[in-house]
Order: structure tokens, then sequence, then C-alpha cells
């Protein structure tokens, strides 16, 4: 679909605060203004965030309740079990989690759900397996739990306490167990842009200031940076110092698993979030996705050199496997919207086929909403007429709440605003098809149904420097909830003919007026680009080429110069 290019008019850099004195960089400048800061304090917390600012871990709810308990099991030698979520947040809780306990001397029984024959968070079938293999006295639900209130009564008659540590939405009934510690069980709570790495980073440091011990929270960044990114959670508040000092500890990380999942990664240092969110994140989650996610899990554990090289081996071979099982799905439910979608009457897709793969059906569904910028939920069905699903939203569009309003029509769903999971018969799917897009078009207007590619500013070729990059740097880490700026440029020619690198990308040689660029412009090797000159949207970043660091455009689209308005 064609984007419409809404350029936002430069703001008037005037008021209280005196920016020349916090940024050399008008057009960075501009770009803090937008975000609403109020204060110098907080435009210099937003440049330089510091782990020292973090807050007091029990404004969380419930979390006095959640480290006495488990310091009463450490103490008691009691039997604990660790259950997580099979994707790079979840696992990355457990590993995380699991550490910290060893360091104060408890030996946590590890456990994660089969996806495939189990599905997720507290199925009876995975809670049935986790007792019987371990019997645990204190389950320690990790980024699942707080819709399983039927399951944690069954652990509790057996005899189990119950903690959930979670960040995803809450249903009506609450859990009755010995402390959810969600923040979004409190709607006045500040916190509800953490994901489950970070709250139970936030649950380590409380036991940390409550029992102090020799240990290294900070060097364990790597896995709330891996998760935090992973889930696209939005990278405000406290994510952003976390996510900041993890990249770092990415950059350095001891671990032997993840210094090999980077190098077969082709990752390079510093690391960006970019490479967490396309090159480490999808190997991490390839496992789960299509088996389970116990191998991910070791790598993010081991000390053995031998066994991370294998795993990480192991982990891009299930990446590899995992595009090609998403490529089919993805082809063949385009086909199907071919047939049936009509954009005029359409506000949101459902598609749907037997023995479709449920791990890759939220991958697809994410492809299906970007390409026609619609809520968009694909759901494959088993032999039995069981379908599994995903969706995944726009801007303006809360899946939680629409799919709330078609409950009647699903045996269960779960999870944010932008992405959610379901379980439904398909005798029911059309009925359940038909009244979720009828909720989408109340829902959704014209307007929001058009694809908008906004540019943050206008920027010329001269204005591009090392200067320029340092400045737009300070912003990072970039992610959900602080999207890379996009910049745009008019008149731009093209000096040399586009080269095809990598097969579907074009590297362009760019001038505007006397100034020249290097950029590359990602999968759009088959398309035609429009007649010269050109407006180009772009983003930019630093990059390595034959030892020296120089600036890179990426751009993002190109059409034919229009005139200036």
């Amino acid at each position: 679909m064609q984007s419409r290019w809404i350029i936002l008019p430069p703001e008037q850099l005037n008021g209280p605060i005196s920016w020349s004195e916090i940024c050399g960089c008008d057009c960075i400048a501009r770009l803090l203004l937008r975000k609403g800061f109020a204060t110098t304090n907080e435009i210099r917390a937003f440049l330089q965030p510091r782990l020292k600012s973090l807050s007091d871990p029990f404004l969380l709810p419930n979390m006095e309740a959640a480290v006495t308990r488990i310091l009463a099991a450490i103490d008691r030698r009691e039997r604990i079990v660790l259950f997580g979520d099979y994707d790079v947040d979840g696992v990355t809780s457990l590993a995380l989690l699991a550490e910290t306990l060893r360091g104060y001397g408890g030996a946590a029984d590890l456990f994660l759900p089969m996806r495939m024959e189990e599905g997720y968070g507290l199925s009876r079938e995975s809670v049935e397996r986790c007792v019987e293999q371990f019997h645990p006295q204190l389950l320690i639900a990790l980024d699942c739990g707080t819709s399983s209130a039927a399951e944690i009564v069954d652990l509790r008659k057996r005899g189990v306490d119950v903690i959930v540590l979670d960040h995803h939405e809450p249903k009506a009934a609450l859990p009755d167990c010995v402390a959810i510690v969600n923040p979004k069980i409190d709607p006045a709570s500040p916190f509800h842009y953490l994901c489950s790495v970070g709250i139970v980073f936030k649950l380590c440091h409380a036991l940390l200031k409550t029992r102090p011990i020799d240990f290294d929270l900070k060097s364990r960044l790597d896995l709330v940076a891996l998760g935090t990114v992973a889930d696209i959670v939005p990278l405000r508040g406290e994510n952003r110092t976390l996510v900041k000092r993890g990249a770092i500890e990415i950059a350095r990380t001891k671990r032997p698993g993840l210094k090999k999942l980077i190098e077969v990664s082709g990752v390079k240092p510093p690391i960006f979030t970019e490479d967490i969110g396309y090159r480490l994140g999808p190997r991490l989650n390839a496992a789960g996705r299509l088996s389970t996610a116990e191998k991910s899990l070791r790598l993010l554990l081991t000390q053995d050199e031998a066994e991370a090289a294998g795993l990480a081996e192991f982990l891009d071979k299930q990446n590899r496997e995992r595009q090609d099982v998403e490529k089919r799905i993805f082809a063949a439910a385009a086909e199907k919207i071919a047939k049936e979608f009509e954009p005029s009457r359409h506000a949101a897709i459902i598609v749907y086929e037997r023995d479709w793969h449920p791990g890759v059906l939220g991958i697809v569904a994410s492809r299906i909403a970007h390409k026609f910028h619609r809520p968009a939920i694909v759901i494959g069905f088993d032999e039995s007429g069981v379908g599994k699903g995903s969706g995944r939203s726009i801007e303006g569009f809360n899946l939680v709440a629409a799919l709330s309003r078609c409950a009647d029509k699903i045996d269960k769903y779960g999870g944010h605003e932008m992405a959610a999971g379901l379980t439904i018969q398909e005798k029911n799917v059309d009925l359940f098809a038909e009244q979720f897009r009828q909720i989408a078009r109340e829902l959704l207007s014209d307007e929001d149904l058009q694809p908008r590619l906004q540019i943050d500013h206008e920027v010329d070729f001269c204005e591009l420097n090392f200067d320029f990059l340092g400045w737009h740097e300070m912003l990072q880490p970039f992610g959900n909830g602080n999207p890379q700026p996009l910049f745009f440029a008019r008149e731009v020619e093209s000096v040399a003919a586009p080269r095809v690198v990598g097969e579907k990308h074009l590297q362009l040689r760019l001038r505007q007026r006397s100034y020249h660029h290097r950029a590359i412009f990602f999968n759009c090797a088959a398309n035609a680009l429009p007649p010269q000159p050109w407006d180009i949207a772009f983003r930019i970043r630093p990059d390595e080429y034959e030892g020296k660091m120089r600036l890179e455009m990426r751009v993002e689209a190109v059409r034919e110069s229009a005139p200036e308005t």
C-alpha cells in the first residue's frame, strides 16, 4: 500500500529550556522537544540514563510478599520450580532468576512448557507434567500466570504455593496466590512498560536489597536487554536504562553461549537494538517456535565452550528452518487474502488453514499487518478442528480489548494491546472473523487504515556529518516507544547506476547539490525507482568500512520530488 508522507514542521526552540546548553544540534534538539520534557534534568536523564536512577523495586505491586516467600523457601530448602515461557522474554526471565537464586544457594528446577503439545503458560497439561516431574513446594510463574486463576487453584489444592511474575494484561479475576508481581494489575503503576525479564530484574534487586550477597546483578543486564528488546515493549522509563546498559553487557558478555550466538549471527560490537531484534532474538526464539525452548535456555546458562558452540549452531539452523516454514505459510496466506480481502470493507484481516505451524503464526501475522496496515489474525487448525492463532495490531487498536468482545466465540485468549494469542474451534471461526472485522470497522477510521510515513525532520546533506551522528546516537536505544528518527531530503539525484547487493538490496550513490553520500535501500532490488530527482526518507547509523567509521544512510522510501509547499 502506498504510504502518505507526513513531514512534521520544525518547532521553535524557545520556552523555559535553554536548548543550546543541552544539545549542540538544532535538529536533535527539536526531536527532544517533541518528547514533551518539562525540565532540563529530564532531558539530561534521557540522554544519559544511569543505573543509579533506577527506582525502588518495592514500588511494584506485591513485591514484598514475593521476596519474603522466596527467601523463606531458600532458608527451608524447599523445592522451588521456575515455570517459564518459550519466548525470549520467558527464557531470559528463567535464566536471570535461576542465576540469582543460585547465588543464594537455592537450586531451583527449571520448567518450560512444550509449545505444540501443551500450549502457552500454565495450561493443565504443562502443570500436570511439572508437578509430576518436580513435586514443587513453591512454583514461580515467569512471563505467564496472570490469567491462570483455575490452574493456580488446582496447584494450591496440591499444596503448592505460587508466585506470578508477569506483564500480560489481567482479566476479570486475578489468581489467588502468594503474590502477583505484575504492574498491569495496578492502573496507577508507572511501570506498565516493563516486560517479564524487567520485572524479574526488579525482583532480584529487591532480594539483594533485603539480603545482600556477593552477586553481580549488573552483568546480568545482558539477559534483560535481550528479553526487553525481543518482546517489543516500549523503550521508555527504566527500560531505556536497562537496555542501554544491557547492550554494553551483551558486547562484553562472559556467557560462552551468547558469545557463540553473536558469532553465528554475524553481529559485531557495538550492539544495537536492531541486532537484538533481528539477529539474536529470532535465533533464541526459533527453538521455542518449532519445538522446545530448552536449548535456548541451556545456551544462556552453559559454561561449557563445546556445548555453547553446538547449541549456537543448532539455533542458527532452527532459525533457517523457521524462516522456510514462515515463508511457505505467508505465501499461502497472501494467496487467500488476495481472493478474499476487500480494502474498502475489511478493517481487519483474519486468515486460517489446516496444518499451519502455530510457532510461526505471530511472525506471519506481523508481516500481514505491516503489508496491509490492518490488524491481522492468523490461525492454524489441527486434525481435530482446534485452532491456535496469533494476532498483531496497528496503532490505535487494542487487540486484547477487541478479543474480549468476541469471548463467546473463542476458547481462550491473552496478550497485549499490539500482540495476542487465541485458541478457537474451527466451527466458530467464520462467526468470529465476521464479528472481529465488524469491531475493527467500528473502531478504526479510514484515516487509521491509511499507512503513513511520519517523517521527523528535513535535513540537507551538508548537515550529515559526524557531529550530527554523535548527537543522533545520544537518542539510542531505539525501538518501540523511542523510534529511530526518520529524516527527509529533497531533490536528491543518483550519480551512478544503483548496484544490487545481497540479491535483494540496492546500493546507491546520492548527490544533493554538491554534497555526496552512499546509501543502502533494503529489499528494493525488484522495485522500479521513480523518475529523478527524488525525495528520500532515510535513517542514519554509524558503520565501520575498511577499518574506518562512517555515516551510513538507510533509505526507507523514495518518491519523485514534490514541489516545496
